[in-house]
């Protein structure tokens, strides 16, 4: 999935990114509440509030986003996972 299809759109709802977070329960519903069967949906959601708190500032404030600290973390932590090699196990 392009991240940044649909990005702006996504930006200017009402609570922002909310779309995004709707696909990730979406998901989650459909593959068990199974985290690694979204991985894809969950990055778009944090990229999707990572433009958010860009554009308008960290005391921002969305229900669909983590708040800056915690987003930052979690981003960081799926970037490392996404450049791991896979088990072989």
């Amino acid at each position: 999935m392009d991240w940044r299809k649909g990005q702006k759109e996504d930006l200017k709802v009402n609570p922002p990114c909310h779309p995004r977070a709707f696909e990730l329960t979406d998901c989650l519903t459909k593959n068990g509440y199974k985290e690694e069967k979204c991985q894809s949906v969950i990055l778009s959601l944090y990229e999707c509030c990572e433009a958010f708190y860009r554009s308008n500032g960290e005391s921002a404030v969305s229900a669909s986003c983590p708040k800056p600290d915690l987003l930052r973390l979690k981003l960081m932590r799926l970037r490392e996972e996404s450049c791991e090699p896979a088990s072989t196990n």
